[in-house]
């Protein structure tokens, strides 16, 4: 059973912030699922999150390549579901092997191959708000993924 919690963020600053919290205590073997429309702010997260595991440069979205990988305290593997047809597609690019893998894998758009997920899985879904947006984290263990928001 699933802990959830719902943040406002007001801002793309406070987007930011909660990806760096998520990388600040992700551990390997972690999946974090992030759901939400276009523009929901999935990859401005992503950023706050590579940020915190250690990666330098830009962490685009993996849209039309489907996964990138990256290198920092983890490893950290980002992939995008949305133009995975369904859960047999993700095995054929080898994304099945990262749930869980080595290091942190974030998917976008996970809904789509929901089925691989593991049991452990954060679950992060953001919603466009008037005024910025929410995040509403769900997990089997949440407290360690919140320790030490402000929020």
């Amino acid at each position: 059973m699933s802990e959830t919690r719902t943040l406002h963020l007001p801002d793309e600053a406070a987007t930011v912030a909660l990806g760096r919290q998520l990388g600040r205590v992700a551990a390997a073997g972690d999946v974090i699922a992030l759901l939400g429309p276009l523009g929901a702010g999935k990859t401005t997260l992503m950023h706050g999150l590579a940020a915190a595991l250690g990666v330098v440069g830009p962490v685009p979205s993996p849209t039309f390549v489907l996964l990138r990988q990256y290198q920092g305290r983890l490893a950290l593997a980002h992939a995008d579901a949305y133009r995975l047809g369904d859960a047999q597609e993700a095995w054929s690019i080898g994304l099945d092997e990262l749930l869980p893998g080595d290091g942190v894998t974030v998917v976008e758009w996970a809904d789509r191959i929901a089925s691989l997920l593991p049991a452990e899985t954060l679950t992060v879904t953001l919603t466009p708000r008037p005024v910025g947006r929410t995040a509403e984290l769900a997990a089997p263990s949440l407290a360690r993924w919140l320790e030490g928001l402000p929020w």
